[in-house]
């Protein structure tokens, strides 16, 4: 065979083996990812605000200046000193870097009694099986919802909300239902208060149906920053009792309310605690949200093993070193007074703000508990040609004060009507969300930089 036939004979088999391997390939099945994520690409509120300020920073108006970062509450200072020295020490013994049992250290469950005890009264004794541990409070509430959810509950939750909730809620195969906080009528005018934000009664009970399996409370509530009071809680609990609906109840700024009061639903009746999961958490409490520590407390232990299995399927364990910290943390902030210091440091930093925007007659919702509050740009006259980006002009009003903000003056905020469905983000058009988890000198030139805002009102 001469060396040309050869080599025909070569490529065409080369060739068939080649149209063969393609053609398997093209038969091959096609590997789709989670259609939750698939159908769902739009960018959350973090990665927009990010990526704007990381754009804004570079601007002819902000290179200069230090961007001011309000937005996303996280803090700019470290854990109280009591704590790190905690950590410090018990990353030493080779076995605390190990396995926690899945439930939670025991040493952390036994803090934790001690510290919510008091809250139940004498005539209720918490033990370890009315405690698990998690790892941050968001799991916690995931675990809450992949534990006792089946496919086609329903789950109902007070807007403006914490946008994890609903990814959490669904991906656990639930359906979400939206009922209204409404706003005060006068929110655009004045300064208002938390209480003039109320649940809307009506649509509440017209939600409820015989698939509603559990409501989620905030309080003190991210956005707002509202306290809800005994009466609301109580209402509210008395109508999860009469149709028989979990309450999974996010406390995480528990220790941060400048009411007289925190009042605590699961505290308020047998009947209510033992339809209520309570959450808390260590990273909100001890300015440490990287340690991603939380628990969730309840009378009702059958409820709780439940959401201990969801856990331990989700991570098995959270990070023993955090957990065996905060356990030994527990006793020394009470006897420090930490959390009550904390809540006079926090009246002094929401002053720093709030007196800014005062000066500015900025109308704003006072801050009743966590770390945020909304104030109201209503009045702030932005350039109607103002050349926003092409995927903001969908979103709500708010998304592009929030760039504007950004670009104009140096100052993140974060736009809440991404705490709303599209058809009731009206309500919060005109409302930017401002976290002061700050040091107070960071805080001081976040009040002097607005006041550059009195060339636009």
């Amino acid at each position: 065979m001469s060396s040309p036939q050869r080599f025909k004979q070569i490529y065409k088999k080369m060739t068939a083996t080649t149209i063969k391997s393609l053609s398997t390939q093209s038969n091959k099945k096609q590997i789709l990812p989670n259609q939750y994520f698939t159908l769902n690409t739009a960018k959350d509120v973090w990665t927009l605000t990010n990526e704007a300020a990381s754009m804004a920073s570079n601007n002819s108006n902000n290179k200069d200046r230090e961007m001011l970062n309000l937005g996303q509450g996280f803090f700019s200072y470290s854990p109280p000193d009591f704590i790190l020295k905690d950590l410090q020490r018990v990353v030493e013994s080779p076995l605390i870097n190990q396995y926690s049992p899945t439930r939670g250290r025991p040493t952390l469950i036994n803090e934790l009694i001690n510290l919510y005890q008091p809250f139940y009264g004498n005539k209720v004794k918490l033990d370890k099986d009315n405690v698990t541990v998690h790892t941050g409070a968001n799991e916690a509430i995931f675990s809450c919802l992949i534990g006792l959810l089946n496919k086609g509950d329903e789950v109902i939750v007070l807007e403006p909300f914490f946008d994890q909730y609903i990814s959490n809620i669904e991906l656990a195969g639930g359906v979400v239902r939206y009922v209204p906080i409404n706003p005060p009528t006068e929110l655009n005018n004045r300064v208002t208060k938390g209480e003039e934000w109320e649940i809307d009664w009506n649509i509440l009970q017209k939600t409820i149906n015989n698939k509603t399996k559990a409501i989620i409370l905030n309080t003190p509530h991210n956005p707002i920053g509202k306290v809800f009071t005994r009466d609301e809680l109580l209402k509210l609990g008395n109508i999860c009792v009469e149709n028989n609906i979990l309450i999974i109840s996010d406390e995480v700024y528990e220790h941060l309310y400048f009411t007289p009061e925190f009042p605590r639903i699961a505290t308020l009746s047998p009947e209510i605690a033992q339809l209520t999961l309570s959450v808390g958490s260590a990273g909100k409490s001890f300015a440490a949200t990287g340690w991603r520590l939380g628990w969730v407390i309840s009378l009702n232990k059958e409820l709780l093993n439940y959401v201990a299995k969801a856990h331990t399927r989700i991570c098995f364990a959270s990070p023993s070193p955090f957990q065996e910290a905060v356990a030994e943390a527990l006793p020394q902030a009470k006897k420090l007074n930490y959390f009550k210091t904390m809540q006079q440091d926090y009246i002094r930093k929401f002053k720093i703000i709030t007196d800014a925007f005062d000066q500015l007659n900025i109308p704003y919702t006072t801050p009743q508990g966590s770390y945020f509050i909304c104030a109201n740009f209503k009045n702030v006259k932005i350039p109607t040609d103002y050349p926003f980006p092409q995927e903001l002009l969908s979103k709500g009003k708010d998304f592009r004060i929030s760039y504007w903000l950004m670009n104009e003056l140096g100052i993140v905020a974060i736009p809440p009507t991404e705490f709303y469905i599209k058809e009731h983000e009206i309500a919060a058009e005109n409302l930017l969300r401002f976290a002061v988890c700050k040091d107070d000198e960071y805080l001081e030139k976040a009040a002097e930089r607005l006041q550059l805002l009195k060339n636009y009102l």
